[in-house]
């Protein structure tokens, strides 16, 4: 009898735990999970893994030459495509433009609502919600007297604000994007933020785009309008054609601000002692460094003409790019919904649905996980992507 059979006869009898002097042979799930806790030969996997991404399959070698000179043929054809789909996206380009000008008016209008220039009509302002409409029906006429005389009498007891009070400050504060931007320091000037605006390049012009911060005076900085310009282009690479994927941002510019002395948020003052190496002594010096700040969006990194950038500024302009798309594509144009918190909820149900699903399948996953006494839990991640279109 051979040492399987033994193994599989001593299972089966339930004596295999009991035989004295028996060492129990580690699973193959065990040999792999103590492989994997091995730092050299997760090294060497990972080496081998890096030399197979974008390694031919050999099928395309295989192939016939006139079967080859066919499909270099087709690669011709999907560079014209691609030509034709970057036109695509500058005509793409020029309807945000043409409907921009559509939509101003009401944005405008919008602006003054907010900074008091207008006040709304009773008939702008009624709205009624889905869940207001119920409770309406639903209550006697004495309980909605007595509602209604007591919101009145709120409305006496508080100050008339003029406008929406903070409202573009709410909506930073309301957005995960914008409000891990924003600092305790810079709150207080935010709340001079008017209005926001997307300008396009005109007709005929480069691909582009400005955001423009319009501010009312205040005692921070003597701008009354702060500006970030994206540069955009929309055709191919011609060393990777096939990478083409609709615009991309190819850089950005924001304005200088003219701060009121003492109010640079920018900046910070620090004091450092110094220990001289000779003497011994001990002096206090005052450095000024930069200071984490949301006003830093106006100060990008510059993109050198060779393109090239250290993986910090990488990052950053990655970031920078991302919250600029958002504000011109999301912001702007559902900034009510936004400050109200509807927005926020819709892009939840969103996720949550996802979530759940893959909460599901984690779960599943988990629970056998921890029903295995091999198991070994390993943490992951993923870099995130930003789509312009």
């Amino acid at each position: 009898m051979d040492m399987q059979q033994l193994e599989d006869r001593m299972a089966f009898s339930g004596t295999r735990a009991a035989m004295p002097g028996f060492v129990r042979l580690p699973s193959a799930r065990q040999l792999t999970v103590q492989m994997m806790q091995n730092p050299q030969i997760l090294a060497a996997l990972q080496e081998r893994l890096d030399g197979l991404v974008g390694s031919p399959s050999g099928y395309m070698e295989s192939l016939p030459k006139v079967v080859k000179r066919r499909v270099n043929a087709l690669k011709n054809l999907q560079v014209k495509c691609a030509h034709i789909e970057a036109k695509f996206y500058e005509e793409v380009h020029e309807l945000e433009r043409k409907y921009a000008a559509l939509y101003q008016p009401l944005f405008d209008k919008r602006s003054d609502i907010v900074k008091a220039a207008y006040e709304p009509t009773d008939e702008e302002c009624e709205w009624k919600a889905d869940d207001e409409e119920e409770l309406t029906v639903s209550k006697p006429e004495e309980m909605k007297e007595k509602a209604k005389v007591e919101e009145e009498k709120k409305d006496e007891e508080k100050e008339d604000p003029k406008g929406i009070p903070e409202f573009w400050l709410t909506v930073f504060k309301n957005v995960d994007l914008l409000s891990d931007m924003l600092q305790e320091h810079d709150e207080p000037i935010l709340k001079h933020l008017q209005d926001i605006k997307v300008k396009f390049s005109d007709q005929g012009q480069p691909m582009s785009f400005s955001l423009e911060f319009y501010f009312e005076p205040n005692e921070f900085f003597t701008n009354t309008l702060l500006t970030k310009t994206y540069k955009m282009r929309s055709e191919p690479d011609e060393s990777d054609p096939f990478s083409f994927d609709g615009p991309e941002i190819m850089g950005c510019t924001g304005c200088t601000i003219d701060w009121t002395k003492g109010k640079n948020v920018t900046l910070k003052t620090i004091k450092k002692k110094q220990k001289h190496k000779g003497r011994g002594t001990v002096r206090t010096v005052t450095k000024t460094v930069p200071n984490d700040s949301f006003f830093n969006f106006f100060t990008p990194p510059e993109v050198p003409e060779s393109g090239e950038l250290d993986e910090d500024s990488e990052a950053v302009l990655a970031a920078d790019f991302e919250i600029g798309h958002f504000i011109r594509e999301r912001i702007v144009p559902r900034a009510v919904l936004y400050f109200t918190g509807e927005a926020i909820e819709d892009d939840d149900d969103d996720y949550d649905e996802e979530g759940e699903e893959a909460d599901d399948e984690e779960g599943e996953e988990e629970g056998e996980e921890e029903n295995d006494p091999d198991y070994d839990p390993k943490v992951g991640g993923r870099m995130p992507t930003v789509d312009l279109m």
